[in-house]
């Protein structure tokens, strides 16, 4: 598996900075924002490092499908019952500000501060 030492997602993925967890498996790894945009803002982030959704290629859809498919799940266990979503920020234009692919998954009531 692909990994960057000089990136932040790939230091908290293996357990090199501490992170609240809310779930963890062979591939994913997923963790309450520390600047959340909403009463529940949670990341899902691949061990795999890809930097971007812009480089993502056929071979990662079944990642891609993973990390969508958790986010119902992880939403309705944080007790989230009215909806939520779901933004990929992918390169500098778009917000991403770290560079390791990862899904926002917010939710809560509304209005949020920001988003």
């Amino acid at each position: 598996m692909s990994t960057d030492p000089n990136c932040l997602f790939c230091k908290i993925a293996s357990g090199q900075i501490p992170a609240r967890k809310v779930h963890e498996d062979d591939e994913l790894l997923v963790f309450h924002d520390i600047h959340p945009w909403a009463p529940v803002h949670v990341l899902v982030v691949p061990r795999l490092h890809v930097a971007s959704l812009a480089e993502v290629g056929p071979e990662h859809a079944p990642l891609l499908g993973r990390m969508l498919a958790l986010a119902p799940r992880l939403m309705r266990d944080l007790g989230v019952t009215n909806g939520f979503r779901v933004v990929v920020n992918t390169g500098p234009d778009g917000g991403q500000e770290l560079m390791h692919l990862h899904l926002h998954v917010m939710g809560g009531p509304r209005p949020w501060a920001r988003g």
